[in-house]
């Protein structure tokens, strides 16, 4: 079952972001995303559609079940290492609110 609702919806849309801004950044993309970090985006918007918390999870780097694949997760964490940080000046108000979505308790 592909999972749809806002939660999902906004963190989709924070990796998108996370990815265009390394994307531009470490790969000096001008017009959109390299092929890998398109395949990235791809492979991270697949995970959360069949996520098995659907729209009671938190971000992806509390959850207890690491559902990607080591190789994804290694350039996902290298990616979010990068432009966390960057977001703030970018995108204040989403990087804000994925800070809170990371610190909320079930």
């Amino acid at each position: 079952m592909v999972n749809t609702g806002k939660r999902i919806d906004s963190q989709k849309k924070t990796v998108e972001v996370m990815i265009q801004i390394y994307c531009k950044k470490k790969h000096h993309s001008s017009h959109g995303l390299c092929a890998d970090c398109e395949e990235l985006l791809g492979y991270a918007h697949k995970r959360l559609d069949y996520c098995r918390f659907g729209n009671d999870k938190g971000t992806c780097g509390k959850c207890p079940v690491h559902c990607y694949k080591p190789e994804m997760r290694e350039k996902i964490q290298e990616v979010m290492r990068f432009a966390g940080p960057r977001m703030v000046y970018s995108h204040p108000i989403m990087a804000f609110q994925h800070l809170l979505d990371g610190m909320k308790k079930k």
